[in-house]
């Protein structure tokens, strides 16, 4: 019998990914991976969120229920260092960084598979509306969800083969309704549980103030720009500010302004018309490729440049070792340094890199 390492949040997706493995024959064994910081133990846990101490106590209740072993393991180590460390250098750097994705490859697997493996798992699992599966060239890839409008493949590109080969999803064939309708059947408490919003480390949205206080710096104020530069007016600080922005800046030009890009080494924002702020291209490094091992010429794909963005096709070619670029058949809007770009070929995911 396969051992299976579940990842349980403490939500509904997972608590059901955990019951459906149970019915196919595995040996589950459920798990929570602590990686709140000490200091914001009591922030965490009036907030809940993913990870939050609220997290355990469900996911304990769920593993009694469904009579499975359950285990708290500590990773705020790797958290810290692969999520928090790198949300606040992003940011400093005048990019938008996506922790949930270094969340799910660093922790949630690297971390979390290793811990496994180490105690005889052959699997981990997790509740992601993604699939697992394993293409005639023999890569391994992700199909995405049975229901487009909750698949998650966006948010889990770059994981590894390896990672990939000892995974499972089976929360990827169902919708969310039928998810809910499963835990009501068994008599999950969670099956009402609503889906955890925002960052999980700063649960009130103010990522600003939490990289002021973390860093314990001010940030200094500095001048809205435009691409000509022209001063418009003061900025609070370019961690206040991401590339496509336009509510919240504060400005009066009579016509919609947007933040067009920043510059951390002239702590400017450059602000522009809807018309400058649209994208024709973009390039992007840190490539991870699933569908193929590597890309060998231009392709034309389905494009994904931000978690809730529809999609666009475009067209995506190696520009040097680890770096592409990708021509949009229509130009985009807020196209935005630090966020993820993820190509799709036939429903699975061919790979995707950092913007940059």
């Amino acid at each position: 019998m396969s051992k299976v390492v579940v990842g349980m949040s403490g939500g509904v997706d997972s608590s059901v990914a955990a019951y459906l493995l149970k019915e196919q024959g595995y040996d589950v064994i459920g798990v929570t991976m602590q990686i709140w910081q000490d200091e914001e133990q009591a922030v965490q846990e009036e907030n809940g969120g993913c990870c939050g101490l609220s997290a355990v106590d469900d996911a304990r209740r769920v593993a009694a229920a469904l009579d499975i072993p359950y285990y708290v393991m500590n990773f705020k180590e790797s958290f810290k260092k692969n999520v928090i460390d790198y949300f606040i250098e992003e940011y400093l750097e005048g990019r938008t960084p996506n922790p949930c994705i270094a969340c799910n490859r660093y922790v949630k697997w690297e971390s979390l598979l290793q811990r496994s493996l180490a105690i005889g798992a052959d699997y981990i699992a997790t509740g992601h509306y993604a699939r697992v599966v394993q293409l005639p060239n023999g890569r391994y890839t992700l199909q995405r969800s049975a229901t487009l409008d909750k698949d998650q493949t966006y948010a889990l590109y770059n994981l590894t083969q390896e990672q990939l080969k000892r995974t499972l999803m089976p929360a990827g064939a169902y919708s969310k309704n039928e998810i809910r309708a499963i835990a009501e059947k068994i008599g999950l408490r969670v099956a009402s549980k609503p889906d955890s919003q925002d960052i999980c480390f700063v649960p009130d949205g103010d990522y600003a103030s939490y990289i002021e206080i973390k860093t314990g710096e001010k940030m200094p104020e500095g001048n809205f720009v435009t691409l000509e530069g022209k001063v418009l007016g003061q900025h609070k600080g370019i961690i206040h500010y991401t590339v496509g922005q336009r509510k919240g800046l504060g400005l009066a030009l009579g016509y919609p302004a947007f933040v067009l890009a920043i510059r951390p080494e002239t702590n400017e924002v450059v602000i522009g018309t809807h018309a400058e702020s649209m994208a024709e291209s973009l390039r992007a490094n840190q490539l991870n490729f699933m569908a193929v091992e590597d890309l060998t010429e231009s392709m034309h794909v389905f494009v994904k440049i931000r978690y809730n963005h529809k999609g666009v096709w475009g067209t995506i070619e190696k520009t040097g070792e680890d770096e592409l670029v990708c021509m949009f058949d229509e130009p985009q809007r807020a196209v935005t340094p630090g966020q993820a770009v993820v190509f799709y070929k036939d429903d699975y995911v061919l790979g995707g890199g950092t913007i940059l």
